[in-house]
């Protein structure tokens, strides 16, 4: 007996090779909370998008006008995934009030050497 391939997740699901580790998932919506900084404990910006590779180019190429286009805060120091747009905008909301420091912390415990996740794509 042969075992079968589902081809459902292959209708569905397209990694793409050049943007190592992110993938890209039509069956569930993914949304990113994300944090960009203009250098280590630099100017922080706290963003959600549906889409982080095509975000943080946006960003990194100063395609929109607006805070990190006028303050150079491009780099991906941090970022988290969910599936559920609420839980996205809430969590935003949520970081974008906290103090400095507490964003600061979030950052160095994901990523202590504040390298520039968008490498990674």
């Amino acid at each position: 007996m042969r075992a079968e391939r589902s081809n459902l997740n292959l209708a569905f699901c397209i990694v793409i090779p050049a943007k190592a580790g992110i993938q890209y998932n039509k069956l569930m919506n993914q949304y990113y909370v994300y944090i960009l900084a203009s250098k280590q404990n630099g100017t922080l910006y706290v963003g959600v998008t549906n889409d982080l590779v095509r975000r943080v180019d946006e960003h990194k190429n100063k395609i929109v006008e607006g805070f990190t286009k006028k303050y150079d805060v491009h780099r991906l120091a941090y970022y988290e995934m969910t599936n559920d747009i609420q839980s996205a905008l809430s969590r935003e909301k949520c970081l974008k009030e906290w103090k400095r420091e507490w964003k600061l912390r979030l950052i160095e415990e994901m990523n202590p050497m504040w390298k520039d996740l968008s490498l990674d794509f």
